[in-house]
């Protein structure tokens, strides 16, 4: 295969790949996602690396949250492999006018707020992190919630909790649409801001709720949340991005106000391979990205995921997985079941994903 082959699929060239004297593909040259603050608390989840208390159980000598030494290679392949397969395609943007408007608004209201909440994917924690989070939040009181928990498997969770724990990091899981882990992020939140009314009280104030923004991406489960923990739909919520279009407080009993806020965006991402991630959990607009060549490149992940692997596509679809070549892929299926309709196919196998018809999986490991 030659580069003028790559019209029909994702492939790159072998020198395009950087490697060390070892051999092996060096990642030197790609840039890595830093992780964010460390003021969190982790509730919920357990599992063999978990104590009593619900709190992860962290060899701090240890690289538990890598899992196995080939597990982790997988996973560090596969972020070098995303990485030049975005390379060659257009890239991934999006920033409607209402979130620019949102932003503006939200840092004022960061003034007001006693905790901040910001709500995550699960599936992919550092593509949903903000670059200017920590920047805007300053020394402010945060809780990270890594929402949709349902749809990453145990191991991804302990992978994630370990991680940050590590960091001094805290974080809670929680499912938004079936209500776990939002009751408990409704104490912490109240137990981070306890000190408000204390201070209040020094001054002669009189008491008054707790203010909790929750802030995030696009369609990453914060009105649902809210909702949740008002245990009534006040807020708009759909399984789209940019549903949520103003700022809006409401009262949870007496004690907490939240503020519930569009998604938003950095108005330019730089990191592609984080972009097409977006494109595939659904947490950023349809009309941002080609989708044929995002469904080619989720064909081409899942191949390489240790919890998926192309005998799972295979199965589902009944044809053979080039691992190389996720567009040709995607044409077959067109053929199979649309008419030859390659946009369909692509698609069919974007909403599958979602929808968990390849088993409910992580698109993210920690950094090692």
């Amino acid at each position: 295969m030659n580069a003028s082959q790559l019209s029909s699929g994702l492939w790159i060239p072998p020198n395009f790949v950087p490697t060390n004297n070892t051999g092996r593909v060096s990642l030197a040259a790609i840039p890595t996602l830093s992780s964010q603050s460390p003021t969190i608390q982790i509730v919920g989840v357990k599992g063999s690396n978990w104590s009593e208390n619900g709190y992860a159980n962290v060899n701090h000598n240890s690289n538990m949250f890598d899992g196995p030494q080939g597990e982790s290679d997988n996973w560090t392949d596969l972020e070098t492999d995303l990485y030049y397969w975005t390379k060659t395609l257009r890239p991934v943007q999006w920033f409607p006018g209402h979130i620019a408007k949102a932003e503006r608004e939200l840092k004022e209201q960061f003034k007001l707020m006693d905790v901040v909440i910001e709500v995550r994917d699960g599936r992919i924690p550092m593509s949903t992190s903000h670059p200017q989070m920590d920047l805007w939040l300053g020394n402010r009181k945060r809780i990270l919630v890594l929402n949709k928990e349902d749809m990453i498997t145990t191991a991804d969770r302990n992978a994630w909790a370990t991680y940050y724990a590590r960091q001094g990091t805290k974080v809670v899981f929680s499912n938004g649409q079936h209500g776990m882990g939002v009751m408990k992020l409704g104490r912490l939140a109240k137990e981070l801001a306890a000190d408000v009314n204390v201070k209040r009280r020094a001054k002669g104030l009189l008491p008054r709720a707790v203010r909790a923004g929750i802030v995030g991406y696009p369609n990453v489960g914060k009105s649902s949340l809210v909702n949740r923990l008002l245990k009534r739909r006040m807020c708009p919520s759909a399984p789209r991005p940019g549903v949520t279009r103003e700022l809006r407080w409401v009262h949870f009993g007496k004690d907490l106000e939240l503020l519930d806020s569009p998604g938003i965006l950095p108005m330019r991402i730089n990191d592609q391979s984080a972009a097409v991630k977006l494109a595939i959990c659904d947490d950023i607009g349809e009309r941002s990205y080609d989708v044929d060549d995002v469904a080619a490149i989720l064909v081409q992940m899942l191949t390489k995921l240790p919890t998926v692997g192309g005998d799972v596509l295979r199965k589902r679809y009944k044809i053979d997985v080039d691992s190389q070549c996720g567009k040709m892929f995607t044409k077959k299926l067109a053929l199979q079941l649309f008419n030859g309709d390659v946009n369909q196919a692509a698609f069919r196998i974007l909403a599958d994903f979602r929808k968990g018809k390849f088993g409910w999986t992580s698109l993210e490991r920690p950094p090692r």
